[in-house]
């Protein structure tokens, strides 16, 4: 069987995806034969197209997070049935979302409640198991403990806004712009700090009476990692969980060390997600948060397949804001 997919043949500039005819074959006994209806748009994409993180061998799809219809099955595939709405994320299926269709491990494949929308299963499910984690697994999140939240009016910083809100927990976020900081507020965050405008160290001691606070969250990384590191309390916790900006800077455990004896951990959703039934679990926390109104997708749906050259420009640019749904 043929269908379109966006392919790389070399890592580079976001000029470097193409659009491409595919052979993807018939699923094995194992696998489903999916037809994409929504594609979700995470950071770690452009991370694989510019080389930053590893890739399989070239030529290679890209994208690792997509809602659609079942068109086809394998022979030892059960509890999914042909014409059932289901989605997938994160490293397990490997990349190649950005397509027409795909087969896929059914292993890994979530079939989606009648009640939810295949655009918003794209749009959460890989940023949604992420702040899940981070907030349950990383650090048990609790009622009155302060976290600081960088990107916080990016996919994953909006949906932990609320997120922290909804447990009861003070989230201050960091965001880009004056506008960006408008969305954080009305997404959860109490207070927000505007990036090139305010001194972000300056801020969260004014606003936490100088002790810190409980949790950083930085998925920046190189820009953002010494203010992270000086915005943390006394035996408090950095977490990285991403590299928007490049990868943080090695820390010095005697220099850095001895500021706040912080904790330092590095959060990726291989290490978390480290079975079906684990990623089943998350996802279902995930989808029971948004059925209780906890939390609501921002969904950015004005990309399609032919305009994910202008939309990794725009996201490494920073001009995206929520969850952005990429339309076959």
């Amino acid at each position: 069987m043929k269908t379109h997919a966006i392919r790389i043949h070399e890592t580079g500039d976001p000029s470097i995806m193409k659009w491409e005819s595919i052979e993807i074959g018939e699923p094995g006994p194992d696998e489903i034969l999916l037809r994409h209806t929504a594609i979700g748009f995470n950071m770690i994409d452009t991370y694989h197209r510019s080389g930053l993180y590893p890739t399989p061998p070239k030529p290679c799809g890209l994208g690792g997070e997509a809602a659609g219809i079942v068109e086809a099955l394998g022979k030892r595939v059960k509890g999914i049935k042909v014409g059932d709405h289901v989605a997938y994320g994160g490293s397990a299926i490997g990349l190649g979302a950005y397509a027409e269709a795909r087969i896929v491990k059914a292993d890994w494949v979530l079939k989606l409640p009648r009640w939810m929308d295949d655009r918003v299963a794209a749009a959460i499910l890989t940023k949604g198991r992420t702040v899940e984690y981070l907030f349950n697994r990383t650090h048990k999140l609790r009622k009155g403990e302060t976290i600081l939240f960088h990107a916080a009016a990016g996919g994953v910083g909006l949906l932990a806004g609320q997120w922290a809100k909804s447990l009861g927990a003070t989230a201050i976020g960091v965001v880009g712009s004056p506008d960006k900081a408008k969305i954080a507020k009305r997404n959860g965050y109490r207070h927000v700090i505007v990036m090139d405008r305010d001194d972000i160290v300056e801020e969260v001691m004014r606003i936490t009476k100088g002790k810190g606070v409980d949790v950083v969250y930085d998925s920046v990384g190189k820009d953002s990692w010494a203010a992270s590191l000086a915005s943390v309390r006394i035996r408090g916790l950095v977490v990285s969980f991403g590299s928007a900006s490049g990868d943080p800077p090695p820390y010095d455990v005697s220099k850095d060390g001895r500021k706040n004896s912080a904790f330092i951990h590095r959060a990726t959703m291989p290490n978390y997600m480290t079975t079906p039934e684990i990623a089943a679990a998350s996802a279902a926390k995930v989808f029971a948060m948004v059925r209780k109104g906890a939390i609501k997708a921002r969904i950015d749906d004005r990309y399609r397949l032919s305009d994910v050259v202008r939309l990794h420009r725009d996201a490494e640019a920073r001009k995206t804001t929520g969850q952005v749904v990429i339309m076959p």
